[in-house]
């Protein structure tokens, strides 16, 4: 056998393509695309048709975003014509995440932010965690009066701040994580009594379900800032951010009430005839049995409902409480920064995607992990 012939034999294969699992990857990327992309003829069109759109939108996004955008200096002087003036949001950046919050004092939100997250980092880590109940039960009462006492002060010689000075991104967490921790609580209480053998109680808890289902939410928001002060006794009055929060709470658990109620119907019947068997009562058949995997079943439309109440916290605007949103819309009317509104919006749109996106994102991957526990 020729050199020649030995040699050709041990020459490496063109990168890319001679080897197993590049040519397995370029077959499942070809049936991906054939599969979700041009599996019908309408399909194939329409792939076509936004394939141009984006081909002729995204790079005039770019270069008005990136190329041609200003990032540098403090006055709009600084920004160019024809990019982006990001040097808008840079300088409003404290205002648009804290909103009048005093300066000397933004340590603390700082604070209650690593609070947060340090209550939130043992009950959502993946894998076992030792006390994971524990943490779960001092997240929604040991962290909000940590959180409470930070922002408000007035106690521990911090001094106190008023809630009409916050605003910005800090609003809609505080007010998000208010909601969530009260519509749960309460909407599963509300979903038990609406499947409960009790005329009575089936009977209230289906009238509340109903009633606020019924009522749009920016009149709920409107009755907490203008009836309910008008319904409170002389000399006592409720500060109105705390009024948004509790309207926002009652009115979400009407929603996670039904969503919680789906679960409970997809879980079978035979669970709590095994479960009554074993001789537990009514309230550990529920908490031990049922909920746990009627929760399971109905957590993408938890989140869902939870993304939706967080982008619904931007309503707040309307009775004087400044969010993000309300922030950025503030930021516009400034005499020395008019015409702002693109960059204004796309940061706030650009905000409000990744916290989203971060939720649905663990959401998904929490129920890829309860799916792989209930396999078998």
């Amino acid at each position: 056998m020729s050199t020649e012939s030995e040699a050709s034999k041990i020459t490496p294969a063109a990168p890319g393509w001679d080897f197993p699992g590049s040519r397995a990857g370029l077959g499942a990327a070809v049936a991906w695309t054939r599969r979700n992309l041009f599996s019908s003829p309408f399909n194939t069109v329409l792939t076509v048709l936004v394939g141009l759109f984006l081909a002729w939108a995204l790079p005039a996004m770019f270069r008005w975003a990136v190329l041609n955008a200003t990032v540098t200096g403090a006055t709009r002087a600084a920004c160019g014509g024809e990019g982006a003036c990001w040097t808008f949001i840079q300088v409003r950046l404290p205002l648009f995440f804290v909103g009048r919050y005093p300066p000397d004092e933004r340590w603390r939100v700082l604070a209650a932010l690593v609070a947060l997250i340090g209550f939130c980092i043992p009950v959502l880590r993946e894998g076992h965690v030792r006390h994971r109940g524990i943490w779960f039960a001092l997240l929604f009462t040991a962290c909000p009066a940590i959180v409470g006492v930070l922002l408000l002060g007035g106690v521990f010689g911090l001094p106190y701040v008023d809630t009409s000075l916050w605003g910005g991104l800090m609003i809609d967490v505080v007010v998000s994580f208010v909601t969530v921790a009260g519509a749960i609580p309460l909407g599963i209480l509300l979903a038990l009594g609406r499947r409960s053998q009790l005329s009575v109680i089936r009977g209230l808890s289906i009238a509340y379900i109903e009633l606020w289902r019924g009522v749009p939410l920016l009149t709920v928001l409107f009755m907490s800032a203008v009836i309910v002060p008008l319904l409170m006794p002389n000399g006592v009055t409720a500060d109105r951010l705390l009024r948004a929060m509790i309207a926002m709470v009652l009115f979400n658990a009407a929603y996670m009430a039904e969503v919680v109620r789906g679960g409970l119907q997809g879980v079978p019947e035979g669970q709590e005839e095994a479960a009554a068997t074993l001789g537990l009562r009514w309230w550990q058949m529920q908490a031990l049995v049922v909920l746990p995997q009627a929760l399971r079943i109905v957590l993408p439309g938890i989140v869902n409902t939870v993304v939706d109440l967080f982008k619904d916290v931007t309503l707040i605007t309307i009775i004087g409480l400044s969010d993000l949103l309300g922030v950025v819309n503030q930021a516009l009317k400034d005499p020395a920064w008019l015409g702002m509104a693109r960059e204004g919006y796309a940061f706030a749109a650009f905000v409000f995607f990744v916290c989203c996106y971060l939720m649905s994102s663990y959401s998904r991957r929490l129920e890829r992990r309860l799916n792989r526990g209930h396999a078998h």
